[in-house]
């Protein structure tokens, strides 16, 4: 019996696999195709039904919302919160590496286990995190909280790689910028409704640290968000809106599933040359929040910073967006676009931080912090900081789009995604302990900008040569177990006019 021909299953196992299914029952039509199925109606007779991959991933969008959204509301803060940001350090320290020691191999972990569970345990990990500081301001526990940010790392690591599965193989490849732009979205909107509870709790507060009820209404919000991810479809019940089905493995196996991700590294060595680009694409955030908002605002403007930083992610989402999809252009002119726009702006960006960057040393002893009612002294790091967020996201957005410009596949996505927050993860264990061990801020922000500026160099070659206008449906069904009828459907796609690449006659 086919994998749809099922709606009853345990909750155990993989969640997309038909044979970890307990009980079957044969329907006269594919339970995934029939219209009768609740999760297949539209509502009101014009929203995109439950089982579009539109649907799917505004559903893994607010997943984002509430737990890694309001992680970075509070490391927007700088410090987790907390007046220093030593200890902060020493968690993201922990964080970072054993994610990226898991998030390498994490795309097989959400091959075996399906979407679901992994982000309902990927989005756990942000609740014991967050509980660890609010216990510290008790207890003064570091041990909890250097545990909670390891322990944090391998869950985040499952999260991300089931989010960036979700994200490059649910949207048609016309839609890729667009759908990068709706999760991007709302997952920053995290940030910043997160960066107004601080805010609000903190606005008569002029010291560094923040109040228990900002911890524990971002404990709240997290419990609430991995709870939802249990009520996302599994991969074989999602159609795109073209009514192509998303390819993946049917069977898959934890070894078959780690032989995949080393069959990809030797069949295609030239993925390589983007491995710089994903290394320092969380860099930055170690000098944004630690070295410069950490140590110059009060508790309340930092807050401040952090909601602006993360409302500049959206607006800088949107435009990478854009230019990701613009219709008038081929898709390898898109993404020569991209790459100009990326280029640009790390330098104009970077380069204008350093007019702040040469007048401030970590040796210097911040008696006067800034507050935002210091309108003088404010406004100007203000924007600098807004703009940092602006890139941060705009880089971010442009490496996923690459990788969903390779392929369409969720079994090979969730490995390029694997890849992406593993190096990634190392680049920012990387940059916490240099921070940690009080590398000159000057020294922390030459690293950043040349990273990101010599990884994006490094990269075009591929760019140029591996961005097709097209990615074959043939081509993303090597080395899988289902076929091109399961995919299509049946309905016969001409190959011009299909956005997933099907060439069918």
């Amino acid at each position: 019996m086919s994998a749809e021909e099922s709606d009853i299953k345990t909750p155990i196992g993989n969640d997309d696999d038909p044979s970890s299914e307990s009980l079957h029952v044969t329907n006269t039509i594919d339970s995934a195709e029939d219209p009768t199925k609740w999760y297949n109606r539209r509502a009101f007779g014009k929203l995109q039904p439950y089982s579009s991959g539109l649907s799917q991933v505004i559903m893994v969008s607010f997943v984002c919302f509430m737990c890694p959204g309001m992680f970075n509301a509070l490391s927007g803060m700088g410090g987790a919160g907390l007046s220093s940001a030593s200890l902060a350090d020493k968690a993201n320290i922990a964080l970072y590496s054993t994610f990226a020691t898991v998030g390498f191999f994490s795309g097989t972990i959400v091959n075996t286990v399906g979407v679901r569970y992994a982000l309902a345990f990927g989005g756990s990990g942000y609740s014991i995190y967050i509980a660890a500081f609010l216990c510290y301001k008790h207890t003064a526990n570091e041990g909890f909280i250097v545990f909670s940010g390891a322990w944090l790392g391998i869950t985040a690591a499952t999260l991300w790689a089931a989010t960036s599965t979700c994200n490059l193989s649910y949207p048609t490849e016309d839609r890729k910028g667009t759908y990068m732009f709706i999760f991007w979205a709302i997952f920053n909107l995290g940030g910043v409704i997160g960066s107004l509870i601080p805010l609000g709790q903190n606005m008569h507060n002029n010291s560094g640290t923040v109040s228990d009820g900002t911890y524990v209404a971002f404990l709240i919000l997290t419990v609430i968000g991995f709870t939802l991810s249990l009520f996302l479809l599994p991969v074989r019940k999602v159609r795109r809106t073209d009514g192509t089905k998303v390819i993946y493995q049917k069977h898959p196996t934890f070894w078959s599933e780690m032989k995949e991700l080393c069959r990809l590294l030797i069949q295609e060595p030239w993925i390589m040359f983007l491995f710089p680009l994903f290394f320092s694409s969380n860099w930055f955030y170690t000098y944004e929040q630690s070295d410069f908002n950490t140590t110059n605002f009060t508790a309340r403007t930092r807050a401040l910073n952090s909601l602006l930083f993360w409302l500049m992610q959206m607006i800088g989402s949107y435009i990478i967006g854009y230019i990701d999809d613009y219709k008038k252009l081929s898709r390898k002119a898109r993404g020569m676009a991209g790459w100009t726009f990326v280029f640009v702006m790390t330098h104009i960006i970077w380069g204008l931080g350093f007019l702040w960057d040469k007048h401030h040393f970590r040796s210097d002893v911040i008696t006067d912090p800034i507050d935002f009612k210091q309108g003088h002294r404010y406004i100007g790091p203000m924007f600098l900081y807004m703009f940092y967020g602006f890139y941060d996201s705009i880089y971010q957005c442009y490496a996923y789009w690459v990788m969903g410009a390779i392929t369409n596949s969720a079994r090979k996505a969730a490995i390029y995604a694997g890849y992406y927050k593993g190096l990634q993860s190392a680049g920012a264990v990387i940059a916490w302990a240099l921070d940690n061990d009080k590398k000159s801020y000057r020294a922390m922000y030459a690293s950043t900008w040349g990273l990101l500026a010599g990884s994006l160099v490094i990269a075009f070659p591929i760019l140029y040569k591996k961005i097709q206008e097209t990615t074959t449906i043939e081509q993303d069904l090597k080395d899988t177990d289902e076929t091109l009828e399961e995919i299509v459907g049946g309905k016969k796609l001409e190959a011009k006019g299909s956005s997933t690449g099907v060439e069918v006659a």
